[in-house]
């Protein structure tokens, strides 16, 4: 991976000079305090799909190097939510965003802002393995080879692999369609294939809902290995699963109209993962986390 700032390379990929994604000017002294870098900042964040509300006035910081989850009832708009951090919601026509994100400083709906280049940076691993029906290897080459990326494939692929703690299973194997491997296995192939790419961010929506508990395991040591490298938002609607691998914890309600015609999501509390599920602020956050609502 190169050792250029991730920051200044999230500026660079994104095609974008403007200085308030750059690496700013007290960056390593917030980092000596003790801060963490914002990678994402939301405001005031509301979807609409057409005219029916998805996600309302959501604020709030998601850090560098930390794993954030977002829990909460079906319907209350979390994956709704993930989706807008790497403009997936665009690819919805009636989907609407207001308000705003920035990430690294930059709007990241700005006019100037390609969206393609946003999902390079920040890469997405959905609920069910989708791995391309093509061998191992091709499937992690795939997208260096489609951004054109230099150095050596082989390495690129070995180290994506190593990266996903799936090397040792697959080493002599790596020409077989990965349709062979195990729904485990293959959801951490759609993790090696999403840092192929150098990703700055992994998005993970319910990775672990359609897997075994001995995967989950595997999958939920991976993530707390990969937030050394990445800054990590996880959909889960698994409470211990938060618990037990997130730094930070956003816990989601569903509002409805007065005639219950409308609804839509919004964050009742968001805060460290211990205090949420120890001592949360919120009374609706405590009844939900303790099993009296779901």
């Amino acid at each position: 991976m190169t050792d250029e700032p991730r920051t200044e390379r999230a500026a660079t990929r994104l095609g974008s000079n403007h200085p308030s994604i750059a690496l700013e000017a007290d960056f390593e002294g917030r980092l000596s305090a003790g801060t963490k870098e914002t990678v994402f900042a939301l405001r005031d964040l509301s979807v609409h799909y057409a005219e029916k509300p998805a996600v309302k006035h959501v604020t709030m910081d998601i850090r560098r190097n930390e794993i954030t989850a977002l829990i909460g009832p079906s319907g209350c708009g979390k994956s709704t939510l993930i989706r807008c951090l790497n403009r997936m919601n665009d690819l919805i026509p009636s989907a609407r965003v207001e308000g705003e994100l920035l990430y690294h400083g930059e709007d990241l709906y700005g006019p100037k802002v390609d969206p393609v280049q946003v999902r390079k940076l920040i890469g997405m691993v959905f609920q069910k393995p989708n791995p391309f029906p093509k061998s191992i290897y091709d499937n992690i080459a795939f997208g260096p080879r489609t951004l054109g990326m230099k150095g050596d494939m082989d390495e690129i692929v070995e180290r994506a692999l190593r990266s996903a703690a799936l090397w040792d299973e697959v080493k002599d194997r790596l020409g077989d369609n990965a349709y062979g491997m195990s729904g485990g296995q293959q959801q951490r192939l759609c993790i090696a294939r999403c840092i192929a790419v150098e990703p700055d961010v992994i998005l993970m929506d319910e990775p672990c809902s359609a897997l075994d508990p001995i995967s989950t395991g595997k999958i939920e040591d991976l993530m707390m290995d990969l937030k050394e490298d990445y800054s990590i938002v996880i959909v889960t609607h698994n409470m211990q699963q938060a618990a037990r691998v997130s730094d930070r914890t956003a816990f989601l309600i569903v509002e409805l109209t007065a005639d219950e015609t409308n609804r839509w999501g919004e964050i009742v509390e968001y805060d460290d993962t211990e205090k949420i599920f120890t001592n949360p602020s919120d009374q609706r956050t405590e009844d939900y986390v303790t099993g009296k609502v779901g």
